[in-house]
């Protein structure tokens, strides 16, 4: 009979591992910004989210709000989110928009969206099992940088969710005081 032998790592090879990881992950968002992978143009309609943008953070959205009434029978609660979202990031400045396009540049490429998300299909195709296990496994992570990008999704979705009054009728928030 075997026995399994844990692996421990130390303080100075985890950290190894970090800096070569964020190493890597630099490198493959540079490098598909620099071949355009990821279009800096704007989608049609918006001011700020690009294309591939859109399909992440729309299947992201009932991850992060869960079971919602309103989100789930009015078919243009997403589309409304996204543009509330994008009409917040037009209103930060060009650094916060760029870190903002080089999270989802990674997310949205398949390259470093597999590895970093266990999504290997299209944003489109993945259950909510796996979104859901993705972005637990993101507000969990050991990794500082992980933790972050998680933090700026939900914090990003969940303001442009809860900025609509069709997010408030459930909750029983009358809005905002007439004035």
């Amino acid at each position: 009979m075997t026995s399994l032998t844990q692996t421990r790592l130390s303080r100075r090879e985890l950290l190894k591992i970090g800096a070569g990881a964020s190493l890597a992950l630099t490198t493959v968002g540079l490098t598909a910004t620099l071949s355009g992978c990821s279009s800096s143009r704007p989608s049609s309609d918006f001011d700020v989210l690009r294309d591939s943008d859109l399909p992440v953070l729309a299947a992201l959205l009932p991850a992060l709000v869960g079971n919602h009434p309103a989100l789930t029978n009015q078919p243009q609660a997403i589309t409304a989110t996204l543009r509330q979202l994008d009409i917040s990031l037009a209103h930060t400045s060009a650094a916060i928009q760029k870190d903002v396009h080089d999270l989802l540049g990674l997310l949205s490429l398949p390259l470093t969206r597999g590895p970093l998300t266990g999504i290997w299909g299209s944003w489109e195709q993945a259950s909510p099992e796996r979104l859901e296990a993705f972005l637990q496994r993101w507000r969990d992570s050991r990794l500082e940088m992980l933790r972050q990008g998680y933090k700026a999704l939900s914090q990003l979705l969940l303001m442009a969710w809860y900025a609509l009054p069709l997010s408030w009728e459930t909750t029983g928030y009358p809005g905002p005081p007439q004035i």
